[in-house]
């Protein structure tokens, strides 16, 4: 065992009495504790590899841990070892318990997308604003293991009547789909073993102790799983920190800490307290602003990374003047430092806050990184090439074989769809069975169907090669067998075209390293591929400032960070005001001052643009909470502050106009 652990960290690791909640303060080493106690465990106690389980909230840092833990144990193997999402998990539970839930082990995954556009077809004439109200809602209920029966009847209002009836059709679609949604990973398996104690046996004695990350982000579904695959013996280590707590509105719950007092008497509290990121003068406003919310624990961080330059607070005239501020301070402040752009972050609550900040970086040439941008497997070209993937998987797919028949198009319109749909509504079949069920061509037109079993038939046979031979290979003959390089050409512009066929290539690429690398074929990679919102390229490794919302900026750390719109209605959100949500909008706050290592900018403006209107702005309560120990400047004083800064800041213009060597 490495001697760089400090004591807490050391006990944390060694200790497996029973269960403990590690309590981890920001900065303070969490991964570490996990990974070395996977190290520990395998090493010093012998467990197999294929007993322990690591749950992370991303996929990033599940691949993160795992390679980190590979790192540590060289000598021995991790074969079996699951370190992945909750989500990852209950798919793997799903896949091999498929026959108990009336699923077939290739069930399709639906993604966000898909599930809104099932919405938009059920409430057709509803706008999208209800429709994704009453999406959330659905998602809500489902996270809190309330079913379609139980939320007709705890229904407070006739919005939520109206989902509760929509929540039913909705279940009865997947299950004709043989689809599941992602809130369904966790709560199916969660269903499963409360209703089969053998089956939750199975899995308890599988898993002989559990490693759960960023406890304080579970919803009640899945600290529900947490506690099912634990059992009795409880032998897990729950580590978390109930300050960064900000994810309540997608159905996070705080409580579960609490939760963990009563349900395990004899749980240990271990208290990470030394931070290892920022210097003291960044924690001592941490502290003081976190202060101000009522404690689940008691904790407070302190480094030994000294007492670092002051914390300054800047007034804007307004959110133009804000940006130009910004982006003037962070480039005098990188001339004078020699540092690197991805040394900074800008961080927002809100994404509408991103565009002033864009266009100044444009305009001084500054590359930049936007966090929370769209997926690459929300683009429309890589959904086209999943729907053939999920088809293969799962012929019962309505929605990948609606996209797949008509993307490229092969002549079979609405009119074909929606007939074909009415006679496999009449036999409770899905589409792809219908355009087989006897009786069929009388209700759809001899050459339509001709077509669409033409096609069904290619499908069959590229699944049946799907299943031997090599992905790559067979995603390499699909795409030429649609001739989807040539109808990306002829339906877009040529460069829409050309960006659009390098993200299929880029695609491909991945997929067929990802089948060689897991020894995996073109239909259990099918499955995978809904589960990943990213492909595996880390857009942190390119020179650039970074720009993010505070959400999104959550387990991520910079030298330098500008906090900007920091005002009344903004951070606190005015809705949050309004609900009394302002602890979660404190820790918020907490979470952006903590992404800070050295030094920390924090701006608001005096007045901002609204619609048409100019509306006057309050600097945020959080300021003054924050303690005495910064430096508040007026806009009289931006945006140049000092006589050094102004020469500076000439100076870095100077050395961006000069001609390169």
């Amino acid at each position: 065992m490495p001697h760089a652990l400090n004591a807490p960290q050391r006990e944390a690791v060694r200790y497996l009495d029973g269960p403990l909640l590690v309590l981890a303060g920001a900065g303070s080493g969490k991964t570490r504790v996990i990974t070395q106690k996977i190290a520990y465990l395998i090493e010093e106690c012998k467990i197999a590899p294929s007993h322990i389980a690591a749950i992370t909230f991303t996929n990033k840092a599940a691949k993160e841990m795992a390679e980190r833990v590979g790192k540590l144990i060289k000598g021995h193997s991790t074969e079996g070892l699951i370190v992945s999402t909750f989500h990852a998990l209950g798919a793997k539970i799903l896949r091999q318990e498929a026959r108990h839930l009336h699923l077939k082990p290739s069930f399709s995954i639906l993604d966000a997308s898909d599930t809104a556009q099932l919405f938009q077809e059920m409430l057709k004439d509803a706008d999208k604003a209800r429709v994704r109200m009453i999406q959330n809602r659905i998602s809500l209920w489902k996270n809190a293991l309330v079913g379609p029966d139980e939320a007709a009847r705890i229904a407070a209002d006739d919005l939520e009547a109206g989902a509760a009836k929509i929540y039913a059709e909705y279940e009865r679609t997947l299950s004709a789909y043989q689809a599941v949604d992602f809130d369904d990973l966790i709560r199916l398996p969660v269903n499963l073993f409360e209703e089969r104690d053998d089956i939750a046996g199975r899995w308890r004695s599988r898993l002989w102790h559990l490693l759960v990350d960023e406890c304080q982000d579970t919803n009640r579904c899945q600290y529900r799983l947490m506690q099912l695959l634990t059992g009795p013996r409880a032998a897990f280590t729950a580590v978390g920190d109930d300050d960064q707590s900000i994810y309540a509105w997608r159905g996070a719950d705080i409580e579960n800490l609490r939760a963990l007092r009563s349900d395990y008497p004899n749980l240990k509290v271990i208290t990470l307290e030394q931070n290892y990121r920022s210097v003291q003068r960044i924690l001592k406003a941490a502290n003081a602003l976190i202060a101000n919310n009522p404690k689940l624990f008691e904790k407070k961080l302190w480094s030994e990374h000294g007492h670092g330059e002051m914390i300054r607070v800047t007034a804007c005239r307004d959110g133009e003047h804000e940006a130009e501020w910004v982006i003037a301070r962070l480039q005098a402040h990188k001339f004078e430092n020699r540092t690197k752009f991805s040394d900074y972050a800008i961080l927002y609550r809100g994404n509408f806050q991103a565009k002033a900040f864009e266009k100044q970086l444009r305009a001084h040439k500054i590359p930049y990184v936007l966090s929370g941008g769209q997926s690459f497997f929300d683009r429309g070209e890589i959904k086209d090439i999943t729907s053939y993937l999920r088809l293969l998987a799962n012929q019962d797919d309505d929605p990948a074989f609606i996209r797949a028949i008509t993307t490229p198009k092969r002549g079979i319109g609405g009119t074909t769809l929606e007939a074909l749909g009415q006679a496999a509504g009449r036999r409770h079949l899905s589409l792809f069975a219908a355009a087989f069920a006897a009786g069929v061509e009388n209700e759809v037109k001899p050459a339509a169907l001709a077509a669409v079993r033409e096609f069904c038939q290619f499908i069959n046979r590229m699944e049946a090669r799907a299943r031997k031979e090599p992905a790559g290979q067979v995603l390499e003959d699909l795409l030429r067998a649609i001739g989807y390089e040539a109808w990306l050409f002829e339906s877009a512009e040529p460069r829409e075209a050309e960006g659009k066929w390098s993200n299929v290539r880029d695609f491909v690429q991945w997929l067929s390293s990802k089948g060689v690398e897991e020894n995996k074929n073109l239909i259990e990679l099918s499955q995978t591929v809904a589960l990943i919102t990213m492909l595996d390229k880390n857009e942190n490794d390119q020179d650039a400032v970074q720009l993010a919302t505070l959400h999104a900026a959550k387990g991520l750390e910079f030298p330098h960070v500008f906090l900007v719109g920091i005002e009344e209605g903004v951070l606190p959100h005015r809705e949050s005001v309004e609900v009394g949500r302002v602890e979660e909008e404190r820790r918020l706050m907490y979470v952006g001052i903590t992404r800070a290592q050295r030094s920390l900018n924090v701006t608001y403006c005096e007045r901002r643009k609204q619609g048409k209107a100019i509306v006057a702005r309050e600097p945020s309560r959080f300021i003054v909470e924050m303690g005495e120990d910064i430096k508040r400047s007026g806009r009289d004083q931006a945006p140049a502050v000092t006589k050094d800064e102004g020469r500076a800041k000439l100076a870095a213009f100077r050395a961006l106009l000069a001609p390169k060597a």
